[in-house]
């Protein structure tokens, strides 16, 4: 089996963790008046999506629990949920951190992003209605613009990460949608935080330039786009050493 098809196997075998749970599938931001679990789960998620927890922090249970005045089995269904979704990796005996995937994996990782993409954008391109389907992907791009005009750099990585999963969820494949979210929550965490955007890898002018070829119905010239876009995205792969990280300094300050 190669590389590609066993990540397959594995980013599949997540999807019944994903649905057990009480919180919501896809990790929206939502008001923060729902329940500790979904504020605590959301909090961390934004915080890692946004660089603001770097990778491999530990994220004790004793120190969330103190954070969210929550009770441990509350933590550790947030802490399952984080790992199902690519977020956290969960190991025996030590606990639970932040994702810090290895270089090969990132490869692997992109390599399978190329393959899923590919065939979104086939499919997308053959709607006929498909300036319509992708009115919505238009919009996310104008905000990611605007997030980087504004110097809002903590949104600006958000939303480029999630045009992506947009882009997957316009397929109408769930499976896909599931594989997809993880990926690029993974891939993401690799990407360096130090460059600034531009014309670099996650710009809003390579997604524009996606969604042109989109509307144009042209399959081909959206996937060359995506894959010289991906391509740049995994040259920026740096994996971040490990250190020590206060938790309090970063989450439940919205309490």
């Amino acid at each position: 089996m190669s590389k590609s098809l066993k990540l397959i196997a594995g980013v599949t075998g997540m999807s019944d963790a994903e649905s057990t749970g009480s919180l919501p599938a896809r990790p929206e931001k939502p008001a923060r008046k729902g329940s500790v679990e979904e504020r605590m789960y959301h909090e961390i998620y934004d915080a890692i999506m946004e660089h603001r927890l770097p990778p491999r922090t530990k994220l004790t249970e004793h120190s969330l629990c103190e954070i969210y005045a929550t009770a441990r089995h509350t933590v550790r269904k947030v802490l399952s949920h984080l790992a199902a979704d690519g977020m956290v990796d969960l190991e025996p005996n030590r606990g639970a951190f932040i994702a810090s995937p290895s270089t090969d994996e990132a490869h692997d990782m992109f390599e399978l992003r190329q393959m899923l993409e590919r065939a979104v954008l086939e499919k997308l391109a053959g709607m006929p209605d498909v300036k319509t389907v992708i009115a919505p992907l238009r919009k996310m791009v104008a905000s990611e613009r605007q997030a980087f005009l504004t110097h809002d750099r903590p949104k600006w990585i958000r939303l480029s990460a999630e045009f992506h999963t947009a882009l997957a969820e316009l397929s109408g494949n769930a499976l896909l949608v599931n594989m997809m979210r993880r990926l690029v929550s993974r891939t993401t965490l690799m990407i360096a935080s130090v460059e600034a955007p531009g014309n670099n890898a996650c710009s809003f002018d390579e997604h524009e330039e996606i969604l042109d070829a989109l509307e144009q119905g042209d399959a081909a010239l959206a996937q060359s786009r995506m894959a010289h876009h991906l391509g740049a995205c995994a040259d920026r792969v740096q994996p971040d050493e490990p250190g020590n990280f206060d938790l309090r300094s970063v989450l439940g300050r919205s309490t």
